[in-house]
């Protein structure tokens, strides 16, 4: 499920001016629940990466729906209701050296700060190349797979490489790509693994097993970014 909420405005600026609060693509909040009906040992507060890009007009979280009290009351808030930021943090956000290819391995959820940076990339016409690797279970696992495949069309920089690790051999349903991403996957549409920077986050399985395959391969930890997505 995806929620919108107003940009918050910051400190001395009157209520609703939001035009001052600013992120880069990638990074995350960690947003409380205020006066919440239930709660339990996790607490009020929890971080998510704003799936929305800084030009949008709305901050966008989305998450997996479970069944946690901090979720069953997020998923009940009424219209207007107001929440509690703090932010933005992180530096999972695009590298300023565009002469080095951007690859992105994403795993379900862990797709947010994704989007937030290739939307970010066509709005901004950036010049650099961007490759992103999905891996879901099928199709219908994969939050916005739609607008992230439309958006070749508008950035002929990027590539969207969709895989689904669950789909029966001869489905016909589904042509692109099946299985987990491996270093032979990553190989067929790169050509090589060398140059770029390469960007994962998702579970920490599959962070850990991207990290490995691209060790695996001869890539350098320096040269790889991570942001893992915890199951509260």
């Amino acid at each position: 499920m995806a929620f919108y909420f107003d940009k918050p405005p910051l400190a001395g600026l009157v209520e609703g001016g939001s035009e001052g609060f600013e992120f880069k693509a990638g990074q995350f909040v960690e947003m409380t629940l205020l006066n919440p009906l239930e709660t339990d040992a996790g607490g009020n507060t929890r971080a998510f990466t704003i799936a929305s890009a800084p030009h949008e007009p709305d901050l966008m979280i989305a998450t997996r729906m479970r069944d946690t009290a901090f979720k069953r009351v997020l998923k009940t808030l009424t219209i207007g209701t107001e929440a509690q930021i703090e932010g933005p943090f992180g530096s999972f956000h695009l590298t300023d050296d565009a002469s080095r290819p951007a690859v992105f391995l994403m795993g379900g959820i862990g797709i947010t700060p994704a989007r937030s940076i290739v939307y970010e990339a066509a709005r901004e016409k950036l010049p650099h190349k961007i490759f992103l690797f999905y891996a879901n279970r099928q199709p219908k696992d994969a939050a916005f797979f739609q607008e992230l495949k439309n958006l070749e069309t508008e950035n002929s920089h990027y590539k969207f490489i969709p895989t689904m690790t669950d789909v029966i051999e001869g489905d016909v349903s589904w042509a692109g790509e099946r299985g987990y991403i491996t270093g032979a996957m990553l190989k067929k549409h790169l050509g090589t693994l060398e140059g770029a920077v390469y960007y994962s986050a998702g579970p920490q399985a599959m962070v850990s097993a991207m990290r490995k395959v691209l060790n695996g391969a001869g890539v350098d930890d320096d040269d790889i970014r991570t942001e893992e997505f915890g199951g509260y």
